[in-house]
């Protein structure tokens, strides 16, 4: 005869019908915290926190408070890299303290710089946006059209519409543009009157040679 009570006849309780009742385990997965990280190692853009929020099905306002708890953290831990809040999304980025280190890391030649008229160029769209190419050419005295170009393949400067008197194209910077300057948006670019030499009547007026 069998010492178990499973053995004996009668009806038997359910575990739903336990007294107090029975939960479901609860849903298995990374934590909040950790989901953000996994995403965010293999994004090549910065990804703003509504898109975050949706895809792992939480509140925006809990997913921000995560992401600012992270990147702090990571700053007091003194880590390689940072988490920073870029053209309205975030994104890892290599702490400041270790580019050079980086640099020489990656410095094998297949580095392709921008050259100093496409730097002067994209500085003109930056400060002067929307901007044509031929008041780009006026600024810089000499034709920018290739440069132009150049930036637009790059992903740096896009159309943004055309003139409504002279119907020519207009140009602004990217998201992306941001991005790389590692700037919120267009209101962090540094002040420009520093920069500029003391006779600067003319600029308006200058045109290409």
């Amino acid at each position: 005869m069998s010492d178990s009570l499973d053995d004996l006849p009668g009806p038997r309780s359910s575990p739903e019908q336990e007294p107090g009742g029975w939960e479901e385990p609860a849903e298995q997965g990374p934590g909040l915290r950790a989901a953000l990280e996994a995403i965010l190692m293999v994004v090549d853009e910065p990804v703003a926190e509504v898109t975050l929020a949706q895809v792992l099905e939480r509140p925006t306002h809990e997913v921000a408070e995560a992401l600012r708890g992270l990147s702090e953290e990571y700053t007091a831990a003194g880590r390689g890299f940072d988490l920073r809040q870029v053209a309205g999304g975030w994104r890892f980025y290599t702490r400041a303290d270790c580019a050079p280190v980086v640099e020489r890391f990656v410095r094998d030649g297949q580095q392709t710089r921008l050259t100093q008229a496409a730097l002067e160029t994209l500085a003109v769209v930056a400060y002067r946006q929307p901007v044509s190419r031929a008041r780009v050419a006026a600024v810089r005295g000499v034709n920018s059209d290739g440069v132009m170009r150049t930036l637009v393949a790059r992903g740096l400067v896009e159309e943004a519409g055309t003139d409504p008197e002279s119907q020519a194209v207009l140009y602004r910077t990217t998201s992306y543009f941001l991005e790389r300057l590692g700037l919120k948006s267009l209101e962090e670019l540094p002040e420009l009157a520093p920069f500029l030499p003391d006779d600067v009547d003319g600029i308006e007026d200058a045109r290409p040679a």
